[in-house]
């Protein structure tokens, strides 16, 4: 399999989870958007769903093939997000935010029973860190929050390049109006520190750290899709 029948593996293995009613949380990426294409065919098959996008980007995709969408607002609860990552560890703890949405992705997880993360195999990793953090930040004030950034990172024996994400020659807005930096760490031996460092920046909207969120991940390599749960 390529990369791409490996992220619809992944997304089909998901699809097996979705039960007629559901309210669910749909996440953003390119696995992500293998998952609504099949979510669409069983949508048009009779399947009764309501989708939370985690974009503007998934919700245009959603609305163009079909499928039924409230917002967030209108359905607090949620049963179930599927949702793609851009590194996964044994544990699930996960690294995302590659296509800018980790905010809205990471609230409406948040709002679901359960998150079920696709990937195909080159996202799972031994440590996290290899992909550059993303790190949502307010543009007010954000040369000062870089250098909090820094000095959070090096209390925790982490330094690398923050670049402020471009979209060709323009700053990268997200959704939400704000930044992104991308932390190149390389090893981020202990994610729950970094995230609680992390936090604690008022300038820090959100970060690309998603710890406790997944309770399984469907991992898809050449010889097919394997199962990880999460550890109790």
């Amino acid at each position: 399999m390529d990369a791409r029948e490996m992220k619809v593996e992944a997304a089909k293995a998901a699809l097996a989870y979705v039960e007629d009613g559901m309210r669910l949380g749909i996440g953003t990426g390119s696995t992500a958007e293998e998952f609504v294409r099949l979510l669409a065919e069983k949508v048009h098959g009779g399947l009764k769903v309501e989708g939370v996008p985690t974009s503007e980007r998934t919700a245009r995709l959603c609305l163009e093939l079909g499928v039924p969408l409230k917002s967030l607002d209108e359905l607090p609860e949620l049963d179930l997000t599927v949702d793609g990552a851009d590194e996964v560890d044994a544990d699930l703890t996960l690294i995302k935010g590659g296509g800018g949405a980790l905010l809205r992705e990471k609230i409406v997880a948040a709002a679901s029973s359960r998150m079920i993360v696709i990937a195909d195999e080159s996202k799972l990793v031994g440590v996290l860190g290899a992909f550059p953090l993303p790190i949502e930040v307010n543009p007010f004030g954000e040369a000062a929050t870089r250098i909090a950034i820094e000095r959070a990172a090096a209390k925790l024996g982490l330094s690398g390049e923050l670049k402020l994400r471009k979209s060709g020659g323009d700053i990268f807005m997200t959704d939400g109006g704000h930044h992104i930096f991308d932390a190149s760490f390389g090893r981020i031996p202990d994610a729950e520190a970094l995230s609680a460092e992390l936090n604690s920046i008022p300038g820090v909207v959100e970060h690309g750290l998603f710890i406790h969120m997944a309770s399984l991940a469907i991992i898809a390599g050449k010889a097919g899709a394997r199962t990880l749960q999460a550890k109790t």
